[in-house]
């Protein structure tokens, strides 16, 4: 049993919880994991359940606790991340009015381009609110409607009756440190999806009374702002004695994934890039200053260290494309169900793709299931299969779902490089495909860099969030955390595969230019 002082860490993905005991070391001494589904709907809907949030985090938290090498009264904290721009309306008792709307959900694009609109139109934004948004917060509403500010839209428009009865609306992370402390708060750094803050001064983050009445929102609807390395309070004694841990237990203020993921991949110093793909992907490090690049949608948001930015350019769907692929079709006829058969799906898949050559013999995968991110945004846009043959293999359809994805980052590399002024000689890499030897290789061959894999790199947004704890808490400085963070591998990239990967990087982008105008006729829903 472990003796040092603990930190019990939860990351609310996108598919579920994942949580760790992490100690002060950095060490990962137990985990729990659990699903959470999204249900989808017409009309560009998709939701998930907060009921379902709970009870998926208190059975992952129970396993995670039951490991013999965990000390229980050594825990001193327990620290909240997950997916972010997913919205959950609750009223005066906590209790959710509706399922949140998810960050893939774009039944608000609509009510964002009206918003938006004016006489004047740079890339279909009227310029003196998009100048005014940009000056304030430092990004501005998506016309696909994966903000959270779509989402409160929507739900003021077409929920009415759910929008006046509601008390607070909350992402993720800050729903789950109000079951854990019975109260309503955000912190600078999972307010910003909002869009609705003024993120200036990253150490004064405010609710800006301008945006609030040109988005005619209501502030008392909007949760109170604390600082990043704030302390909540202590954990509520029903949830203390749940788990059985000390009562002294404190819960600190929430993060996005992509904040902890920088803190889980050693980022820590400025421009130091690092990659993650689980569910989504992106592109990020840590910058000292606040940016917009409209054309390219990459931005900066208030970072889980106090007076930092990080940067914002994740892409969407990633490892949620190979799941359809796999799971939908290549192996459908295998019961996903059951974890067992569904993790030896993955391994036959991943052992299938390796025996195929680099480029899947000119087969392409476009991984825009869900629309496009930066470097190119349309919610529109639709991926899969090109060029595909009567001979095309399970095989080939595995590796350019991976070298799809990948080619996707390498488009966005040079744009955040640009951004921020750097090129990064090396990056860093976390989330589950860091897990797979396969895919750093493939990463490391498309983008030309050397992949330094991080240890558990499933883990990383865990390992952060426990981090970030241990910084705020005072028991860890911030010079300290990237030694904490091991890298488990490099992967350097191989000369023969580069020049493959090259050759085929322009016909993927020119992909995207030569049929997006077909996906907007296509795919253009209706607005009214």
């Amino acid at each position: 049993m472990n003796d040092l002082r603990s930190v019990l860490a939860i990351d609310l993905g996108s598919g579920g919880p994942k949580v760790a005991v992490v100690d002060e070391t950095g060490a990962i001494l137990s985990k729990g994991t659990e699903s959470v589904s999204t249900i989808f709907t017409l009309g560009g809907g998709a939701e998930q359940d907060p009921h379902a949030w709970w009870r998926s985090v208190d059975k992952a938290v129970r396993t995670a606790l039951s490991d013999p090498a965990v000390n229980r009264q050594k825990i001193v904290a327990v620290s909240c991340t997950g997916q972010w721009s997913v919205t959950a309306p609750v009223d005066r008792a906590g209790e959710p009015l509706m399922n949140a709307v998810h960050w893939m959900d774009s039944r608000g694009a609509p009510y964002t381009r009206q918003l938006t609109n004016g006489l004047i139109k740079v890339e279909g934004y009227g310029l003196r609110r998009l100048l005014h948004w940009i000056r304030i917060t430092g990004a501005v509403p998506t016309h696909a409607g994966a903000d959270a500010l779509a989402h409160i839209l929507f739900i003021k428009r077409e929920r009415p009756d759910i929008y006046a009865r509601t008390h607070q609306l909350l992402e993720p992370m800050d729903y789950l440190n109000l079951r854990l402390t019975g109260k309503f708060s955000a912190s600078y750094a999972t307010i910003f999806p909002y869009l609705l803050t003024d993120n200036r001064d990253v150490n004064d983050v405010h609710y800006d009374d301008g945006l609030l009445q040109l988005a005619g929102i209501d502030r008392d609807k909007l949760p109170t702002l604390v600082p990043v390395d704030h302390v909540l309070g202590l954990i509520r004694p029903e949830v203390a004695a749940q788990w059985g841990l000390p009562a002294t237990t404190q819960v600190l203020c929430g993060t996005a994934d992509n904040q902890t993921a920088a803190l889980g991949a050693g980022s820590i110093a400025d421009a130091t890039g690092y990659i993650s793909v689980g569910t989504t992907s992106w592109l990020s490090c840590h910058i000292p200053f606040k940016k917009c690049d409209l054309l390219r949608s990459i931005a900066t948001m208030p970072s889980a260290i106090p007076g930092r930015n990080i940067v914002v350019a994740e892409q969407g769907a990633a490892g949620r494309c190979l799941e359809a692929v796999v799971e939908r079709m290549l192996f459908a006829d295998r019961d996903m169900s059951d974890p067992a058969v569904r993790s030896q799906a993955y391994l036959d898949a991943f052992a299938e793709g390796a025996n195929v050559r680099p480029g899947a013999e000119g087969l392409i995968f476009l991984p825009w299931l869900n629309g496009s991110g930066p470097p190119a945004a349309n919610g529109d846009v639709r991926g899969g299969f090109l060029n595909q043959t009567l001979q095309t293999s399970r095989g080939q359809a595995v590796r350019a779902v991976i070298e799809g994805i990948a080619l996707n980052l390498r488009w966005l590399l040079p744009h955040v490089e640009r951004f921020v002024g750097k090129q990064f000689n090396e990056l860093r890499f976390v989330g589950g495909a860091a897990a797979s030897d396969l895919w750093c290789q493939i990463f490391a061959d498309v983008l030309d860099r050397p992949m330094h894999r991080i240890a558990e790199p499933r883990m990383a947004t865990v390992r952060g969030a426990a981090l970030h704890a241990f910084m705020s808490l005072g028991i860890r400085r911030r010079d300290e955390i990237s030694a904490m963070v091991p890298v488990s591998a490099v992967f350097e990239p191989l000369p023969a595969n580069r020049r493959t990967y090259e050759a085929l990087f322009p016909h993927f982008v020119a992909c995207y230019k030569r049929n997006r105008t077909l996906f907007t006729r296509l795919n253009r829903r209706r607005e009214h």
